[in-house]
Order: C-alpha cells, then sequence, then structure tokens
C-alpha cells in the first residue's frame, strides 16, 4: 500500500463532516503549551549573526493562552514563549532551573524550591513566591475546572517560607513532580493577572466579594466556597484566555483567531540574549501551502511537516529538514461505554485488523515505529518485554464472530484535519470493511474535535498522546484513569478498577522498582483489554529556511526550539 491509493481511495469514499466552530473565537490574544525556564543562557544562546522578525507557520490554532485552560501540542507551541515553569526541561528531556534555582524533597511528601531572583512579569511587577502560590492554587481550583489538574492534584499545600522560596506540600510521596512542575501548563502567571481574572468572574457572577476575600474561602474548604465556586466556574479563564503576563523571552503583541498570534520579545527577560524582534505564529493547515511559504522565504519555519513534504524540504536549495524521535503514540480510541464497543472481543478484532507497520510505510514514509503498546520505548516505565498485539486478520474474524456483531455493523472514526490522520483512518475504514464493519471517517476543526471527543459523542477516533514530562504516570493516567474520562485525556472513556489501583500505586510508591512494576502490570492489562489500538510513534519533523535563518531545533515532545535562532545576513 503507498500513499497516493490512500488519497485516492479517499477522494473515492471519504464522507466528510466539516464543523467549523472553534474554542477561541471571542479571544483577542493566545498563546500554547510548553513553558521555558532559563532557555539560552549565555553560555547557550546563539552568538547570532543579526536579528530581526521570525516567522513560524503551524498546522492548528492555538486553543487558548491560558495555560490551565487545554493540553493541546498547538498551544504548546505558543505558550511555552510566554510562560516559564519552575523547572525547565532542555532538549534532551533532562530538567534544568527554570523560575526555581534548587528542588528538593526535604521529606517523604514535602519539596522545597528556592527561586530565582531579580526576574519581572512583562508587565514589571517582581516574581516572588505570592507568583508560585498564586498559580497552583489556581490550576487545582475547581472553579477553574482545568482539564490539566491531574497533574498538580496531588499538591495539597502550596506554602510560601519566604519571598523567594516556597514548600509544596503533597498528599503522597510523589517522585515525578519534579517532571510535572517542568510541562508548560506549569508556566508561572503574575498573581496580578490571576486576581484579575478571579476579580472579573466573581463581578460577573454577581458575587460581592474581593479575589482575596475568595482566596480566603478556599483556603477553608466548606460547602460555601463550594457554592461560590460553582457560581464562577463559567466566567473564569475570561481575562487570562485573553491577556498573558509571564516572564519567558516573548510577550503578546496581538492575536488574530484562525489566522496568527504575534509575540514580541521581552526587553527584560533574564535568560539570555535573543536575536528576533517579533515572533509569529501563523496558522497554514494545508501542507503543500506551507512548504511553498517555507521555500519563498515567507516563514522561516514550517512546523508539522508531513513525511511526503520530508524530502522535499531536505532537498530544497534553500531549506534543512530538523527530524526527532518522539515520546508521542498515536493511538485509534474506541468508546468503551457505547455499544459495541463496550466488548473488549470487539475492541480486540479491530486492532488485530490493523497492520502497523503498512501504516508506517505508506502513510508516514517509514518516519517512525510501530506502538506495541501506549508508552513510547523512551519513556521512563517502558517495559520492553510485553508483546502487544500483532496484525493477524484471521484473528481478528475469530474474535468478532464471537462476539453480538459477527456478521458486523455500521460505526464511525473522528479525525482531524491532519492529513496523514486522514490516510490512516482510510486505511483504517479498508481493513475493516474485511470484517464487514462499515465505517465513515468523519473530519472536525481542531477545537470542534476535542470538545465532541471529550463529551463522549463519538464511536472511534484517532489522536495522538505525548508523553511531555517522559515518565509513565503522565502517558498512562491522563489516558486511562477512570478519574480522567473526558477533556484530561481518557476519552475512551475506560474503567478498570485494577488499572486504577497500578496507576495510583505508580503515582504514590516511593521507590523506582515499585513504580516500575505497577506500571508494566498496568500496560498488560491495558494491551489486553485495548481501550486504544495503539498505533506509532512517529517522528517529528520541521522544516527550516537555512537562507535566513540558523539555530533552530525540535525536542522529542514536539515543541520547536527558538531561544538560539540567530537571522543571517
Amino acid at each position: 500500500m503507498n500513499r497516493k491509493f490512500f488519497v485516492f481511495f479517499f477522494v473515492l469514499v471519504l464522507t466528510l463532516v466539516l464543523a467549523a466552530c472553534t474554542d477561541d473565537s471571542d479571544v483577542d490574544g493566545s498563546g500554547d503549551e510548553s513553558a521555558g525556564g532559563e532557555e539560552g543562557t549565555d553560555e547557550n544562546a546563539a552568538g547570532g549573526v543579526g536579528s530581526g522578525d521570525l516567522n513560524i507557520a503551524m498546522m492548528d490554532d492555538v486553543v487558548t493562552l491560558d495555560p490551565h485552560g487545554s493540553n493541546d501540542s498547538a498551544s504548546a507551541q505558543v505558550r511555552r514563549n510566554i510562560y516559564e515553569t519552575l523547572v525547565f526541561q532542555e532538549t534532551d528531556m533532562e530538567l534544568a532551573p527554570g523560575l526555581a534555582e534548587e528542588w528538593e524533597a526535604t521529606e517523604d511528601d514535602v519539596w522545597n524550591l528556592k527561586l530565582r531572583e531579580g526576574t519581572t512579569f512583562h508587565n514589571g511587577s517582581e516574581f516572588t513566591a505570592e507568583d508560585v502560590k498564586a498559580t497552583l492554587d489556581r490550576v487545582r481550583d475547581t472553579a477553574v475546572a482545568s482539564e490539566v489538574a491531574f497533574l498538580f492534584e496531588m499538591i495539597e499545600e502550596v506554602e510560601v517560607v519566604g519571598d523567594y522560596e516556597v514548600n509544596l506540600h503533597t498528599e503522597f510521596p510523589f517522585a515525578p513532580l519534579p517532571s510535572h512542575l517542568a510541562h508548560n501548563t506549569a508556566g508561572i502567571m503574575s498573581k496580578d493577572l490571576i486576581d484579575q481574572d478571579y476579580q472579573a468572574a466573581l463581578d460577573e457572577a454577581g458575587v460581592d466579594m474581593t479575589a482575596d476575600e475568595y482566596y480566603g474561602l478556599r483556603d477553608e474548604g466548606g460547602s460555601e466556597y463550594e457554592d461560590v465556586a460553582e457560581q464562577i466556574s463559567e466566567h473564569t479563564s475570561g481575562v487570562i484566555g485573553s491577556q498573558a503576563d509571564g516572564t519567558n523571552h516573548l510577550m503578546l503583541q496581538s492575536r488574530s483567531s484562525g489566522e496568527e498570534t504575534v509575540l514580541e520579545k521581552f526587553d527584560d527577560f533574564q535568560g539570555g540574549e535573543r536575536n528576533f524582534e517579533t515572533v509569529t505564529f501563523r496558522v497554514i493547515p494545508e501542507n503543500g501551502a506551507r512548504m511553498a511559504e517555507l521555500e519563498t522565504g515567507g516563514i522561516q519555519v514550517a512546523g508539522d511537516v508531513d513525511s511526503s513534504s520530508a524530502v522535499r524540504v531536505a532537498e530544497g536549495a534553500d531549506t534543512e529538514l530538523v527530524e526527532q524521535e518522539s515520546v508521542r503514540m498515536s493511538y485509534l480510541g474506541f468508546n468503551t461505554e457505547k455499544e459495541p464497543f463496550d466488548d473488549v472481543k470487539v475492541r480486540q478484532a479491530i486492532s488485530y485488523a490493523i497492520d502497523r507497520d503498512e501504516i508506517i510505510s505508506g502513510v508516514y514514509d517509514d518516519m517512525g515505529i510501530a506502538a506495541t503498546g501506549p508508552l513510547a520505548p523512551d519513556v521512563w516505565g517502558y517495559d520492553e518485554n510485553l508483546e502487544g498485539i500483532d496484525y493477524d486478520m484471521e484473528r481478528a474474524k475469530e474474535l468478532l464472530s464471537e462476539t453480538d456483531v459477527a456478521d458486523g455493523f455500521s460505526t464511525t472514526i473522528w479525525v482531524d484535519e491532519d492529513p496523514q490522520i486522514i490516510d490512516t483512518a482510510v486505511y483504517i475504514q479498508e481493513k475493516l470493511a474485511e470484517l464487514n464493519i462499515d465505517v465513515d471517517v468523519e473530519q472536525f476543526e481542531w477545537g470542534a474535535y476535542l470538545d465532541r471527543t471529550a463529551q463522549g459523542d463519538h464511536d472511534m477516533f484517532i489522536l495522538g498522546w505525548t508523553t511531555v514530562t517522559a515518565d509513565a504516570d503522565y502517558g498512562l493516567y491522563a489516558l486511562f484513569h477512570s478519574n480522567s474520562h473526558g477533556a484530561t485525556g481518557n476519552r475512551s472513556f475506560y474503567t478498570n478498577e485494577e488499572v486504577d489501583t497500578l496507576l495510583d500505586e505508580g503515582r504514590t510508591e516511593p521507590g523506582e522498582d515499585a513504580r516500575f512494576e505497577a506500571y508494566s502490570n498496568a500496560q498488560q492489562i491495558l494491551i489486553e483489554e485495548a481501550p486504544a489500538a495503539y498505533l506509532f510513534h512517529t517522528n517529528f519533523a520541521l522544516g527550516v529556511n537555512s537562507s535566513q535563518v540558523s539555530g533552530v531545533d525540535l525536542d522529542p515532545v514536539g515543541n520547536i526550539r527558538i531561544e538560539n535562532v540567530s537571522f543571517n545576513e
């Protein structure tokens, strides 16, 4: 099978259902995931021949500037340049100082962090421990109902020890906490911006209370806090969703939803010199258009380079391909709360019917490897001894014959606008026809796709999950714990008490060996029960106009690293 066949087949048989709504149509300024720490300090920053305006094109638009408002990769690309995190994740995934210069577990359930002094926010206010407390308290607030709260829910209290020191008290020993603090959604916002957001929410909800009074109520807990939190829940994020106030090297200049987000250099950034004046993130969904803009110099960086464009970029006279192995897992998810996908044999049959190697060679031009389970090989907790579900059409037919839908059924696969994901769905559509399963492929705009799958409206869907922390807790808890149903990540709406227990053990056990055993056992169950068909781990790739700029990098998470960019004269 080859890509041309998929495209031809797609034209003949694919029914596209276009959904044209978006989460951030009312947002004037918006951003993305992945906060940065001391990127490009003086010893690492590019020497730079010149400076200028950098233009980056992405396939998908930013969902929101609010770090607590979404967990999508498109938003990460922008937000990580606005907000710094307490712990910084280097390009090689190693952890380094960010807004916290030092951190250590002083007790099993207490982490002490010494904060960087002399740092200012974009609004000119000084960064202190109060901003850390305000940020981490907000993401755990039920009024905010953040889909990334699972990353920080183990934190019971943020204790301000001094202006530049905090203690994080956790409900249980939690070894991966520094990695979670390096996640883009842990980007530190100014308390001033958070105060504005809460005050606006309180005023809009008609609650006669100041933000500080609400914080006191929240600290006490109880029914009065719960009542007020419910009243303001629909109004939070209004200010933060349209504004931004971080400490990183870029600050918000303007945003046009669906078109571009423009950031400008923050002159008081203390993490090293930068060689750009502005950075514009343009939304260009069509691959060919992005490549053409790259070649003509309309953009200097093209993200989301698909495999069919990779050779074109690599061999271009003025373009360079940057490719990186990833910690991303792409999967076909099943809505396990819907018939017939509540039957494990139906899910197993579909999983056996998919030849992952054919997809990698035919759709992705060998830019990736087949997945045996939900974790990529470079993620801590991955067990290389586990065997996945390999392609076996006879076994697939046998399993389906043992179900209530032995003669087949009609269903749908939902996809976003990524052409390779569409081609993957078309391939699966063809293979499932051999099981008398009639599949319609329905396509949605990115924001609508995330909303609808979070609500559980789907049958099957194709999505990817990048284990940003490189730890099994993040790669498994969000996708498969019953507490994570919906927008948090478990869009399969999978529930298994044994898996819940193992994932809880994995995040609470202090010993590395005990954690690994828990995650290994959980992976074995997840392979057998197949709440998703684990497909492949693709490589990330971006294109650079090498005649104009140099120093652009890409990490295993898929973040475009621009701290060392310089312009060629």
